[in-house]
């Protein structure tokens, strides 16, 4: 999302640090916008004087997950160098403390606008020379966590270029099978041996294997019957953005058959794709038969959708007209195959929901994680889950 910087000179310490988290955000960290607005404020209000304090500034507001501590250095010494560093930490302290102005360029929050200092107040218009940058913030956030059946179409459009920009970052897993390296982890006698015969038996190359590292795959199975018809298209929008940024993604949507979405989902263009996927589903907003469903895919999509070791995305509200005895068997099966298996249901944004449905109850004693997403919220929650390292082998 782009945010448009103010021309006066004393920006400069701001303009920084913007582009610091966007410079995050392109090595492929989860760095939204209330991350960026959060490190502008505690910048301005610590007003630090060295570099390592600018950095766990930044390493504080801007990461949350140990395994992007590393990645954070490194983009950290990339971005701000020498020069630009003491460029910024002299701004941060000649100036007045950066102030930050909330705006919304693409019209995702309509009339509202505010602005908001370091320290989280507001006023209506900033004094001369203050520092301002245009960011989306506390509206989004509000925007992220309401429902999707709860939204006018403005703010759905809004929703969904707000999950078109999540990254899903699979865990890894390391092969089986031994590959040639340089530098491995065994010694390859057999190889060292044959590279022997060239030198008159002298091993003066010695040979290596080792194990490659793959991420694990990730299958998406959508719900599209008539009781998830205000949650289809966003969960079509999320499983879209996977495909882009997961390497190995395979997307089945379901209602009373079940129908492979993968490849129209490859288009890079989202309207077209769903375009493409609606027309392809042709059970869209009808019944609901998820364990006719699941024996369908076990059946003839197993290999291809390599469901074995994947991590595997059931997203239902468990309104099944089916029997829940083959819900269940075929869960069971499902299990045996599948690294993982998350179960996505509406319903459970909501405290008082309660898993009572035959469907529902029926699948539960198979799942892993059980999480709700009836809201932009939850998507992200789900897409940080699916990278978590209790998903890694």
């Amino acid at each position: 999302m782009d945010r448009a910087l103010t021309s006066d000179p004393s920006q400069a310490a701001v303009e920084h640090l913007v582009g610091f988290g966007r410079h995050l955000r392109s090595k492929g960290l989860n760095v939204g916008t209330g991350r960026i607005l959060t490190f502008v404020c505690a910048a301005g209000a610590l007003r630090p004087s060295t570099r390592r304090q600018l950095f766990f500034a930044g390493r504080t507001s801007l990461v949350s997950r140990p395994e992007d501590f590393d990645l954070y250095r490194k983009a950290f010494d990339e971005y701000f160098g020498h020069t630009l560093i003491e460029e910024t930490l002299s701004a941060l302290l000649s100036g007045p403390a950066p102030q930050v102005r909330v705006e919304d360029p693409e019209g995702l929050l309509g009339e509202e606008q505010e602005t908001v200092t370091p320290l989280g107040e507001t006023t209506e218009q900033g004094d001369e020379g203050e520092v301002t940058v245009r960011m989306i913030a506390s509206a989004v956030e509000r925007l992220k966590q309401k429902s999707f059946e709860q939204l006018t179409e403005e703010e759905r459009a809004a929703c969904y270029r707000l999950i078109r920009q999540m990254r899903v970052s699979m865990p890894v897993r390391r092969s089986r099978r031994l590959r040639p390296a340089p530098k491995g982890e065994r010694f390859d006698f057999r190889r060292t041996l044959r590279s022997s015969l060239r030198t008159e038996g002298e091993p003066f190359r010695r040979q290596w294997r080792h194990r490659r590292i793959k991420p694990l795959p990730l299958v998406l199975i959508l719900d599209v019957s008539g009781s998830m018809s205000t949650y289809a298209r966003a969960l079509l929008q999320f499983a879209h953005a996977a495909m882009k940024t997961a390497p190995k993604v395979e997307v089945f949507a379901f209602g009373t058959r079940l129908t492979r979405l993968t490849r129209a989902l490859r288009k890079a263009d989202p309207d077209a794709a769903l375009l493409e996927a609606s027309a392809l589903a042709q059970d869209w907003e009808g019944g609901t038969r998820i364990g006719d469903s699941l024996a369908e895919l076990l059946k003839g999509y197993s290999q291809a959708a390599s469901l074995r070791g994947s991590i595997v995305v059931l997203c239902s509200d468990g309104l099944d007209r089916g029997d829940p005895d083959v819900l269940a068997a075929q869960m069971m099966k499902l299990t045996r195959l599948a690294h993982r298996v998350v179960w996505v249901n509406p319903l459970k944004g909501s405290s008082r929901y309660q898993p009572l449905q035959q469907g529902m109850a029926a699948a539960l004693p198979h799942l892993d994680v059980f999480v709700p997403g009836h809201n932009v919220a939850s998507l992200e929650s789900l897409a940080e889950l699916l990278s978590s390292p209790s998903f890694r082998r």
